[in-house]
């Protein structure tokens, strides 16, 4: 008899924390980049050793003490203790891979992935510090009153982080779909239940190609993003949807009079502008920096 599929674990609500905890939860995470700078490649024996176990295990850690357990953030912030390369496949007689390189790359993602997790709690502790109460969002009846931004993104992992991270830097929270627990809904489900937001972003990357009949093959966007933006577009507004291209890519002729801005020079700031339009409060400190 086969058995049952474990059902996925739900993803668990974002932790709160005072202002004691913030500051620790800092210096804990500055302790585990300190710890990061100090792991003695030396002692790695076939790509592991005790240390780096120990390592691994301390990080992970502190990152569920600063962000619970399951949460959105914990996973997002999860790669920081991903510190031991684990080949797809081996095959006897191969040479081994130069171990040390490897975990010194591993390391340097490790550090910039924790220091994206201090920018996080830093943002939470300048909200106390301005007698701004961290809360869970409020629910709302309308849509696009929330706090939140749905990023819709295709095969482009980098710009999908960067983008993300640069939000997040803002204090605005970032609702990635794949992110978000399946509940036993389809993909269209899931983006109508994480709709509640007051804006969406959407990544135009050329991660197809395509061309009429009988024409030349060209870059085009992703058909699931296309899908999305045309649902947002009409859940929100046109003035709620604010998509960023990159590459060499057509804009689709019905998104003709949406706000859209190229991924160079000053995105960044051009982004923050919209969102700044669309309602949200902006720290132009933190865009510049």
């Amino acid at each position: 008899m086969a058995r049952k599929a474990a059902p996925p674990t739900a993803i668990q609500p974002k932790v709160y924390l005072d202002e004691a905890q913030l500051r620790r939860g800092i210096e804990r995470l500055q302790q585990r980049i300190a710890d990061l700078d100090a792991f003695d490649l030396s002692t790695l024996q076939g790509g592991t050793s005790p240390e780096l176990k120990s390592l691994e295990h301390s990080i992970e850690e502190t990152i569920e003490r600063c962000f619970g357990t399951n949460t959105t953030a914990s996973i997002r912030y999860s790669e920081a203790h991903n510190l031991h390369y684990r080949p797809m496949m081996w095959v006897s007689g191969m040479p081994d891979p130069d171990y040390r390189s490897i975990t010194t790359k591993k390391i340097s993602h490790a550090k910039a992935t924790l220091g994206q997790a201090i920018c996080a709690l830093n943002t939470d502790l300048e909200d106390l510090e301005g007698n701004a109460p961290i809360s869970a969002p409020k629910s709302s009846s309308s849509k696009g009153s929330s706090p939140r931004v749905f990023l819709v993104h295709g095969h482009d992992e980098a710009i999908r982080e960067t983008v993300a991270r640069f939000i997040e830097k803002l204090g605005i929270e970032v609702i990635i779909l794949h992110e978000q627990a399946n509940g036993g809904r389809t993909i269209i489900e899931k983006i109508e239940h994480h709709s509640e937001v007051g804006m969406a972003v959407v990544l135009l990357t050329p991660d197809d190609v395509g061309s009429k009949v009988g024409g030349e093959l060209e870059p085009r966007v992703r058909q699931n993003v296309l899908l999305e933006l045309g649902y947002f577009l009409g859940a929100l507004g046109r003035d709620k949807v604010c998509a960023l291209k990159s590459g060499n890519v057509d804009i689709p002729t019905d998104f003709a009079g949406v706000v859209w801005t190229a991924m160079s020079g000053d995105w960044k700031t051009a982004l923050a502008r919209e969102l700044k339009v669309a309602g949200y409060e902006i720290d132009w400190n933190k865009v510049m920096s």
